[in-house]
């Protein structure tokens, strides 16, 4: 493999190519792991990137791609339509909350958020409340690297400062105080709620990752927030947009995050492990509601259609992924991996380089006081056969749900041994 071609030519996801840094040859992947071309195996401990809930080279995810690969691997979804697509869209309508009837088959999370905005601020266009057209989003809070999703992410924690000129000018409330086992007060939905009365005018809708703040934090917060926060939405006719793109498909212990607060979204994103990681797709679901209401407006169409919109491949991957799902113990697997972590990470606490450990569903989460170093430390965890990729102060594991107790404890231990030299 030609690694000084890749360091001359080729940019990976934030880097540079003036100092680039390293990057590992992958030769395959199985399971848990992925294979250099050394022959190390690595547990991949974040699921690349949270999408690959089911591991690599599963048997009836690439059984279902040959079979549509010798069909067709793409049509156009304008004027057409194909059985892969159609299973899928009734799959999601039967699995998320009741309300959502409408699917919106997109190519990436990114893209599914810039429906979702798209969606709102056309059907307040279409009941004739053109001034609606602002959103509010919370401060910690990360809904991906295209302008539309950029302009709602936080300006400060959300990368994207560099762009801030150019970005939609949103409203913001404060993260979410509450931990996600502590009460909500009507002290700690004040300051949304300031906002939210103040603005409601112009406010098309409030867009938020429920529970799990990801990129912004890995914060994980109060179901009685989210609660009212679905309430306020009601009270000052704002549309809710629930980003479900990390928490979706049974990450945070619920199958969507929005179950543990038992409310459902005005429109629903979700991509990542839509397709158990295999390819990209992504969805943007919405409620009767929002879907007639703006196809009665101006345009009488929604005005979006990516090209690669409801790709067929991808659609029967993802009925894979989704039944490989639901026929397994997923909860019961999600509920270990929350044990095993919260129990084998818990040494951390101690550390006086630790200023919090916390885990949620198949998500473990070790903040540093100060940022990671994060070459030294990821390869400090490859030393020790395990793959994670630290961001800020956060070192975090959101493992495959097929990871079994031996391969957590080789993660979890890598993690200790690692992060506690630190101090």
């Amino acid at each position: 493999m030609d690694l000084d071609f890749d360091r001359k030519h080729i940019w990976h996801p934030y880097s540079s190519l003036i100092d680039p840094p390293p990057v590992y040859p992958v030769a395959r992947a199985e399971g848990v792991r992925f294979f250099l071309e050394d022959g190390r195996g690595l547990i991949d401990g974040m699921s690349s990137w949270w999408c690959a809930l089911h591991g690599y080279n599963v048997p009836e995810l690439n059984r279902a791609a040959r079979e549509q690969m010798e069909k067709m691997s793409h049509v156009m979804f304008g004027g057409l339509t194909h059985e892969p697509a159609i299973e899928l869209s009734r799959k999601l309508v039967d699995i998320t909350p009741a309300p959502l009837q409408r699917v919106f088959l997109a190519d990436s999370g990114s893209v599914s958020v810039e429906v979702s905005i798209k969606m709102a601020l056309q059907y307040w266009q279409s009941q004739g409340k053109s001034e609606k057209n602002r959103l509010l989003a919370l401060r910690n809070g990360y809904h991906g690297d295209t302008f539309g999703a950029m302009a709602t992410c936080d300006p400060v924690t959300g990368m994207h400062h560099l762009f801030a000129s150019h970005l939609t000018q949103h409203l913001f409330a404060p993260a979410p105080r509450p931990g996600f086992d502590q009460p909500c007060g009507d002290e700690d939905i004040a300051e949304l709620r300031q906002v939210i009365e103040e603005n409601h005018n112009q406010l098309a809708a409030l867009i938020l990752e429920p529970i799990v703040q990801g990129a912004g934090g890995m914060r994980f917060y109060s179901p009685e927030y989210l609660r009212r926060a679905r309430a306020l939405c009601d009270e000052f006719d704002l549309l809710l947009i629930a980003d479900e793109i990390a928490t979706g498909f049974g990450r945070s212990g619920k199958l969507f995050a929005c179950e543990h607060a038992g409310i459902s979204p005005d429109i629903l994103t979700l991509g990542k492990a839509l397709t158990g990681g295999t390819m990209t797709l992504a969805a943007t679901l919405c409620t009767d509601r929002v879907a007639e209401g703006i196809c009665r407006g101006e345009a009488g169409v929604f005005m979006h259609g990516p090209t690669f919109m409801g790709n067929p491949l991808a659609c029967a991957v993802s009925n894979a992924s989704i039944d490989l799902l639901l026929a397994g113990p997923w909860r019961e697997r999600v509920n270990a991996i929350e044990g095993q972590l919260r129990e084998e990470l818990a040494p951390l606490a101690d550390s006086p380089a630790v200023r919090d450990v916390r885990s949620l569903g198949a998500i473990g989460v070790v903040e540093m006081h100060e940022p990671v170093d994060m070459k030294r430390v990821q390869e400090a965890l490859i030393e020790r056969g395990v793959w994670l990729r630290p961001f800020g102060r956060m070192v975090y594991a959101m493992p495959p749900y097929i990871i079994n107790p031996e391969e957590l404890s080789q993660l979890t231990t890598a993690m200790v041994e690692v992060l506690a030299a630190e101090g």
